[in-house]
């Protein structure tokens, strides 16, 4: 997702943190009530202020007021080796030691399965919250998976916490976890093509939490702002209800503190703390009415200012032992940096531009399956890999997602619509760009998509002209009705992932032969000698997409 950064307020706190204020109606409170926030950590336990930081300032709030709440805004527990090693698992434990208090579902939590997902929710020692995760299995109505909110009593005031995850998962996660064996869909996230099932839902849960006595109502969300379905959006829930106070939010990796106005003009406070612990948000509300928002971040040197907490200290500790020896395993060497970034700029283009990484992936893909074309979507594509000697890690830091590898048989005109689907937000970032091997092709930027989906967000058609043109494969133009061998992950051949329903019912001949990460390996390994090298020395890769 872009990142932005909103104007704010400095306040004193580390002469960097970020402070935005609204009052509203005041209760009957003595002290005032913190409320600290974070949103895709993505298993950063260690990035920026990471969980050290966050545990020692609890701490340090915990001495001023007895009122303070911890709240996660979802994707959490993916994103890293660490969590990828234990499914989940380690992260787990870790936020139990921060003490969080609520906790929401973003799309990325699903990514090791349903069964492991909830699984996961047991373990964590606040369960989560979600008001439009759904349970379309039964015949009750309106059927949540979890409780939608939680309410906190802090002495004569009552704050309720409601939970809203993303309807973007469904593309944006593993489709087949919210499926059926038969493909029916089983979960849902009131995800239709108006906005109103999801803005409906949250009314709901907020009018719920408001008649069981919610003084105030915070909209924990995984919705974001920019770079998303704008319906879903977690400014286009705000404008769209009424009653909600504040909304911490997550998904599109902004810092943000500002207001928004609701459907009847009320200003909502919204805010968000960017990714991987680049800050711990804090909201106040105050005696007096008075609702602050607050981004917490390092100092200039680098340092928390909030020293090291022993306890969570020591947990990292024992939990990287478990795992980081194995991940010191030299793979091989990179003669060159394989980047997933624009080498002027510095910003990431794996998602709307050709790179020496997406190719490599790609390669590796088609040489390791034996097929004749390989593809990678950009979103897919977590970390670049530095020159020199290539590890483990590295290579689970390219691939935290643990998919799986297989090859199926797609005709020409599937595979021109996949493309087309990838390239239909061009010039703006999206997650299922893709890269190729064995084949090229050019985007004209000048024709608009004609892309056509569902509700689900899921390739339905294209209307009028294909932007996407001039495809070759094995420099021989497509031929639309012929059957080629495609090597890709089974989160686009087998779930449908970001939308790609073309490839739903394509014979597989390979099924899950080996992990995405195993493919770097053998690629580097049994085709390179062990040496990623000049072959792939250009950053903006080898002239395999051409963008007019």
């Amino acid at each position: 997702m872009a990142r932005r950064t909103k104007p704010t307020l400095l306040s004193a706190i580390l002469g960097a943190a970020a402070s935005m204020m609204m009052v509203i109606p005041a209760f009957a409170i003595d002290e005032d009530i913190v409320i600290l926030h974070t949103n895709d950590t993505h298993c950063g336990i260690e990035d920026n202020l990471g969980f050290e930081g966050l545990a020692a300032y609890k701490k340090q709030a915990l001495a001023s007021t007895p009122y303070v709440t911890l709240v996660d805004a979802g994707d959490a527990a993916q994103g890293a080796p660490v969590g990828t090693l234990s499914e989940g698992e380690y992260i787990i434990r870790i936020m139990n030691q921060a003490g969080y208090d609520v906790a929401i579902p973003g799309n990325h939590e699903f990514d090791y399965g349903m069964e492991q997902f909830l699984a996961l929710s047991r373990q964590l020692d606040c369960g989560y919250y979600s008001c439009n995760f759904m349970d379309l299995s039964t015949m009750t109505e309106n059927a949540t998976v979890f409780k939608p909110y939680k309410l906190i009593d802090y002495d004569d005031v009552t704050v309720a916490y409601v939970g809203v995850t993303t309807p973007e998962s469904i593309t944006k996660s593993r489709p087949d976890s919210f499926q059926s064996r038969r493909g029916n869909y089983i979960y849902g996230f009131c995800e239709d093509s108006t906005g109103e099932a999801l803005y409906g839902q949250v009314q709901g849960a907020v009018d719920a939490a408001r008649a069981e006595g919610a003084d105030y109502v915070i909209l924990v969300s995984h919705l974001g702002s920019g770079g998303v379905t704008e319906i879903w959006s977690s400014r286009s829930v705000i404008a769209n209800t009424s009653g909600i106070n504040a909304v911490i939010d997550g998904h599109s990796h902004e810092t943000m503190t500002e207001t928004v106005p609701n459907r009847d003009g009320a200003p909502v406070c919204l805010a968000q703390t960017g990714t991987k612990f680049e800050n711990i948000g804090k909201m106040t509300i105050t005696p007096s009415g008075e609702f602050r928002m607050e981004m917490l971040g390092n100092s200039a040197d680098g340092a928390s200012g909030f020293g090291s907490d022993a306890d969570m200290k020591a947990l990292i500790a024992q939990i990287k032992a478990q795992y980081e020896e194995s991940l010191k395993t030299v793979l091989g060497r990179a003669q060159v940096k394989l980047t997933a970034e624009d080498p002027e700029t510095g910003a990431r283009a794996v998602r709307n531009a050709e790179t020496n990484l997406g190719d490599f992936c790609a390669d590796a893909y088609r040489f390791i399956m034996g097929a004749d074309i390989g593809i990678m979507n950009g979103g897919g594509i977590r970390a670049g890999i530095e020159a020199g000697d290539l590890t483990y890690e590295d290579a689970l830091n390219v691939y935290p997602y643990g998919n799986m590898i297989c090859v199926a048989e797609v005709t020409g005109r599937q595979l021109r619509d996949a493309l087309e689907m990838g390239a239909r937000f061009y010039p703006e970032e999206s997650g299922g760009f893709i890269h190729v091997s064995g084949m090229a092709y050019t985007i004209d930027s000048s024709v608009p998509s004609g892309v056509q989906t569902d509700e689900k967000r899921n390739f339905t058609g294209v209307s009028g002209e294909y932007r996407v043109r001039d495809i070759l494969v094995g420099g021989e133009p497509l031929d639309l009705d012929k059957t080629y061998t495609v090597a890709t992950h089974n989160y686009w051949l087998k779930s449908g992932g970001d939308g790609m329903s073309m490839f739903t019912g394509c014979p597989i001949i390979k099924d899950e032969t080996m992990v995405d990460v195993d493919t770097i390996t053998a690629y580097i390994r049994d085709y390179l000698g062990g040496v990623a090298g000049e072959e792939y020395a250009d950053p903006r890769g080898q002239g395999r997409i051409t963008i007019r």
